[in-house]
């Protein structure tokens, strides 16, 4: 089994290539949430991430500068920053602690909300600039086995479009963003 810390390292490490790969022109480019370009793809996981990281586990995260100002340093600080706390050997023994999913060892707990979280958003931010969407398909499967026992609770969060009709042939990565809402 992958650890927390190579997961996300393997993870992050595609969405940097995609921000690295965003030209000056595509940051506002609409982005396949709606309401969003594709900086604020990049400003989704910067922003909401320190944040549960502090009031859960009191882990204060290295500031960047902001997405407005440049996107890719703001991202590579912010995902170093994560990757540094998830090598750290003490990570392991510490907890965060959420009034939704209680308290859940800080690894995992990253692992399951921010790198799936990262996962999901590379393929936003490939679409809003032209790059290269494919998402590896074992990860795809992975995450749509967990996640459609949890239909019902996944919609009434909020944190999921209404779900997007596909034929059961699709591939998996087109039933995965279509069970998150998006348009594949």
């Amino acid at each position: 089994m992958t650890s927390a810390a190579d997961e996300h390292r393997t993870i992050a490490g595609g969405f940097t290539e995609r921000v690295r790969g965003v030209r000056p022109e595509d940051w506002d480019q609409p982005a396949p949430v709606e309401g969003w370009v594709a900086r604020d793809v990049v400003r989704h996981l910067v922003e909401w991430f320190p944040a549960f990281l502090k009031a859960g586990a009191g882990v204060e995260l290295p500031k960047g500068p902001s997405v407005d100002d440049d996107p890719v340093k703001a991202w590579t600080v912010h995902s170093d920053g994560v990757q540094a706390l998830l090598d750290d050997p003490a990570t392991a023994s510490k907890t965060l602690s959420n009034p939704h999913i209680g308290e859940v060892p800080l690894d995992q707990a990253v692992d399951r909300f921010y790198t799936a979280d990262v996962f999901m958003h590379t393929w936003d931010l490939a679409r809003a600039s032209g790059q290269d969407e494919r998402l590896d398909p074992d990860r795809c499967a992975r995450m749509l086995d967990g996640m459609l026992p949890l239909d019902d609770m996944l919609r009434a969060s909020g944190q999921y479009g209404p779900r997007v009709d596909v034929p059961d042939t699709a591939d998996v990565q087109t039933r995965l963003l279509a069970f998150i809402g998006r348009q594949p």
